[in-house]
């Protein structure tokens, strides 16, 4: 990442507020800092970087902000590389955006400078999940796919994901390129940009309607594997409190769940409406149990079995079952992917369609427990790096090669997909998936947290956990790049007692992996713990994983290991 210095840093304020295609709202932002350097220095000293993951910042002024101007010059490198790739072709793409603020006015302006490159984009008449995205540019066969959304990230903060033609995000490569293609716009003039008038009167920007949704819809309703229990009457008995947290998973899910036969379905009301504010949570993100307040205070009035939520962009999923003494807890993300790989492969073996080349695909910093079930059944597993972009790569080489037939594919930050239709996490699916699941083992007299006690006593306790620091700014970028120089150079050879056995540094590209910089340590009890930079928040994270014979062992050692990391990590 490249810096400017002090006097870089004010000649570029100021060329913002001199430059005429600059409007003038975005200058009075500007002005209104103009004594303030430490802010003017955060909002100027980089350009916003399109890393692996596309773009994601705070919005506002500034070429370290997210606005219309940031936004216009990645989309003209993006049409650049895509017509220097189209091979005579004329290359088209698919914008979708969430309820976050601005999301619609930069899908627009996103879509207005593609249509002023000549190319045809089509566009969804609201706010979309992700996942339809990367379904709706596989059916349409476009170039290529873009979101707007910055996940569950603040409210401050918004997006820009690219998507290739496969439907998965950009892959590193490809990614370079686009890299590449924006560091070469030559400023402001550079970004071509037509009318919406001019663009839909010459069909360059095309507006999806019912039947793209509808498709979807069925498409993800066909992933069920006991619809027929379901409209036999059990989906009437059964009863699901659902939040989507203010964001695009409200009518897709409602929609998914009603089509598959549960009619016992409750929306928390307060959490209905797309809100880019997200004014009733302190952060719109099913990973966190404060997200799912309401929804639990609204599971206790109606006496649900099952409480599911989605983030705002509806990639990520997150379930709350009752625990034996009734009390709901919300399930990890490795918890819930045990129990979908469990339900998926057991269903599949009693029906004697298990796939004998079939594979679960998972990331490195996921639980070992969904793979150790996986093979139980005979699965194969594959590791990748962070990122669904990975698992969705091995998912266009197996269909490819046809090596393997894809299963299922998931990471611990609540990311699932089951079916091959998209190339990237889908909270619509996962949302049925363990909907299904918990109403199958109902019917059996089971909960879904019977069924996680009945796989740890049969393969042991495995445990996780995350921490992550927030480091902002410039200053924070140096931190973080400290800490895991210091891990590097200074492995520990034992860490809580335990021997550390082997240290993994995929900066090397280990086990045919690209290179990343991430360390992963491995300690004799089989515990192991995982440091890494986030690719698209300015953290850095901290993954634990455990496994012994009983909970209260795990337990211990868990804390243990995660005491005995953090204070080195918050001592650098």
């Amino acid at each position: 990442m490249s810096t400017l210095a002090n006097d870089q840093i004010r000649a570029r304020y100021d060329a913002w507020l001199a430059d005429p295609l600059i409007d003038e709202a975005t200058k009075e932002e500007l002005r209104a800092i103009s004594g303030d350097e430490k802010e003017i220095t955060d909002r100027f000293y980089r350009d916003l970087e399109f890393g692996t993951g596309g773009l994601r910042g705070v919005m506002g002024a500034g070429t370290n902000r997210l606005n219309t101007y940031t936004v216009g010059k990645a989309t003209q490198g993006l049409a650049n590389w895509l017509l220097a790739n189209a091979g005579g072709s004329t290359p088209s793409a698919v914008i979708a955006h969430d309820s976050r603020n601005l999301s619609p006015e930069f899908t627009l302006d996103a879509a207005l400078v593609l249509a002023g490159n000549g190319i045809r984009t089509y566009l969804f008449q609201s706010l979309r999940p992700t996942p339809q995205l990367s379904f709706a540019v596989r059916e349409l066969g476009a170039s290529a796919g873009v979101v707007i959304t910055a996940s569950h990230n603040p409210p401050e903060y918004n997006g820009y994901k690219a998507y290739g033609s496969d439907g998965c995000q950009l892959n590193p490569e490809d990614a370079t390129e686009v890299i590449d293609a924006i560091s070469r716009v030559d400023g402001l003039a550079a970004v071509k940009r037509i009318s919406r008038e001019e663009a839909e009167a010459q069909g360059l920007i095309v507006w999806l309607g019912e039947e793209a949704d509808a498709h979807f819809i069925h498409t993800i309703v066909a992933q069920g594997l006991n619809s027929d229990l379901l409209q036999s009457g059990l989906g009437d008995a059964f009863s699901v409190v659902y939040t989507p947290l203010h964001g695009s998973g409200n009518m897709p899910v409602r929609e998914v769940l009603k089509e598959a036969g549960f009619r016992n379905v409750h929306i928390v009301p307060e959490q209905e409406q797309p809100d880019g504010y997200f004014s009733t949570v302190k952060s719109p993100n099913p990973e966190e149990k404060e997200a799912f307040k309401l929804a639990i205070e609204l599971a206790k009035k109606v006496n649900a079995d099952l409480i599911i939520g989605t983030d705002p962009d509806a990639d990520r999923m997150g379930a709350v079952v009752k625990n034996h003494e009734g009390e709901y807890v919300v399930l990890s993300g490795n918890q819930s992917g045990a129990l979908m790989v469990h339900y998926l492969l057991s269903t599949l073996k009693e029906r004697g369609q298990l796939p004998a080349n079939g594979v679960v695909i998972k990331t490195i910093v996921t639980s070992e427990m969904g793979a150790d079930i996986a093979r139980s059944y005979g699965a194969a597993v594959e590791n990748t790096l962070t990122g669904f972009k990975y698992i969705g790569e091995k998912m266009t080489e197996y269909e490819q090669t046809k090596a393997h037939s894809f299963l299922f594919g998931y990471e611990e930050s609540y990311g699932y997909l089951t079916g091959t239709y998209a190339r990237d996490k889908d909270a619509v699916v996962a949302a049925l998936f363990i909907s299904e699941a918990a109403a199958y083992y109902s019917s059996k007299g089971k909960t879904l947290y019977d069924v996680l006690q009945e796989l740890y006593g049969e393969f042991g306790y495995y445990l996780e956990a995350l921490e992550s620091r927030t480091l902002k700014g410039f200053d924070g970028v140096e931190q973080i790049q400290g800490i895991m120089n210091d891990w590097r150079e200074n492995p520990p050879s034992e860490i809580a007692g335990v021997k550390v056995t082997e240290v993994l540094d995929y900066k090397k590209g280990l086990d045919g992996l690209r290179a990343e910089n991430v360390l992963k340590y491995k300690c004799a009890d089989g515990s192991w713990f995982c440091l890494r930079p986030s690719g698209t928040e300015p953290k850095i994270k901290v993954y634990f994983a455990v496994k012994k014979e009983t909970y209260a062992d795990a337990e211990a050692m868990l804390h243990a290991l995660i005491k005995a990391v953090m204070s080195r990590v918050d001592r650098i």
